[in-house]
């Protein structure tokens, strides 16, 4: 997989505002992870503007949970819900990483990451650095979406790949193979000797509002294109509206509003010596 390029710029803010759609998978995923003993340690890999990873907090009340993430201004923000989890049992606290060349310096009982690897070209190389550094028993689980054929994702390379953006867009945005399929995921996983669950989930999200689809993409998938052009406030407007066209007419609205569906593949493996 080409890297993404340029590094994409975040805007918490902007990310926010579907964070309730955009927990329930992370929930969905927390769900199926196994007991972990008391006062685990954890890593969140790519964890945003840091209120996902209280939700880990709020499953794992006594763990020490560190948040990594490369956007400086998802880890100001996260850096606001850092500290004692309530009750002083547990602890939330953040750091810089490039995910692409993150290993653990410590063992952990969790390594966990939420809708993060698809921006890492390559990242299924990384398992078996990431497994070694599990503890006897321990968990890598994570989530990414399965949705880079829907309609909005085609819409979008079809757009940079047109004549008027493939000069300044061409490449830009991620491809169909950011990530794998789910027995892509297993055999990865199965193959470092670790008890696998791997499944998928097409969500069926109602969204409310005028351009629903187009505000959810400039939190996520846009943000390459929105890096891109950045400094030409004209050129992102004016790509910005032609995608607009596009994503009406593929995602219509009905009388209660906007059906997005996104479809999103899940894993967790579970290392040897179990507790």
């Amino acid at each position: 997989m080409a890297p993404v390029s340029p590094r994409a710029q975040w805007d918490p803010a902007q990310y926010a505002r579907h964070s309730g759609d955009r927990a329930r998978p992370l929930r969905d995923l927390i769900a199926r992870v196994p007991a972990l003993p008391d006062a685990p340690r954890i890593a969140d890999l790519g964890c945003g503007p840091g209120r996902p990873s209280l939700l880990l907090a709020e499953r794992w009340p006594d763990a020490r949970v560190t948040g990594y993430d490369n956007s400086d201004a998802m880890l100001a923000e996260a850096a606001t819900v850092a500290g004692p989890l309530p009750g002083g049992a547990g602890s939330l606290a953040f750091a810089h990483a490039d995910l692409a060349t993150w290993r653990p310096a410590e063992p952990f009982d969790l390594i966990l990451s939420n809708a993060a690897l698809q921006w890492v070209p390559g990242h299924v190389s990384a398992f078996p650095a990431w497994v070694a550094g599990l503890a006897p028993g321990g968990v890598l689980a994570f989530q990414v979406p399965g949705n880079f054929a829907a309609p909005s994702h085609v819409l979008m390379r079809e757009l940079c790949a047109s004549p008027r953006w493939r000069d300044r867009l061409g490449g830009v945005l991620r491809h169909p193979d950011a990530v794998l399929t789910p027995e892509g995921y297993f055999d990865a996983l199965a193959d470092l000797g670790s008890a696998v669950d791997v499944w998928e989930t097409t969500y069926l999200h109602l969204l409310p509002g005028d351009d629903p689809v187009l505000d959810w993409l400039l939190g996520t998938g846009l943000r390459p294109v929105l890096t891109a052009l950045d400094g030409d406030p004209g050129a992102r407007e004016a790509f910005v509206d032609e995608l607009r066209g596009a994503l009406r007419a593929a995602y219509p609205r009905g009388p209660h509003g906007t059906l997005f569906p996104f479809r999103r593949v899940f894993a967790v493996a579970t290392s040897a010596g179990r507790r």
